[in-house]
């Protein structure tokens, strides 16, 4: 056992160079395996004939994947014009902002 504070700070610091050198070494084996793995994705890919499509790789980038379309939610209230607003999806509407304002309430516009 250590008998004082700088030992097992002695300790700890070989302990740390230890961990480091084993990481070191597992990404490198990480590395390995990871080029091993991809050529044989690459074989299997050509092998199979298969595309980004097939494997659902398509690029999504600030849009939304094809088939994916924005829900609609029914409308709860209806302005004396006829607009409409589903109710908590965004900001309020300025119809219903400025009957509020006014004093009314939303069951005021409610669709029944």
């Amino acid at each position: 056992m250590a008998s004082s504070l700088a030992d097992i700070n002695s300790q700890i610091k070989k302990h740390d160079e230890q961990i480091a050198q084993l990481r070191k070494q597992a990404e490198e084996l990480r590395n390995q395996e990871r080029s091993g793995v991809i050529e044989e994705l690459r074989k299997k890919i050509a092998e199979y004939g298969l595309t980004a499509a097939d494997l659902k790789l398509t690029a999504r980038v600030g849009k939304r994947s094809a088939g994916v379309a924005a829900t609609k939610t029914a409308a709860k209230y209806r302005s004396p014009t006829g607009e409409t607003w589903s109710g908590g999806r965004g900001r309020k509407p300025r119809w219903i902002t400025e009957a509020l304002a006014a004093g009314k309430s939303l069951s005021d516009f409610e669709i029944k």
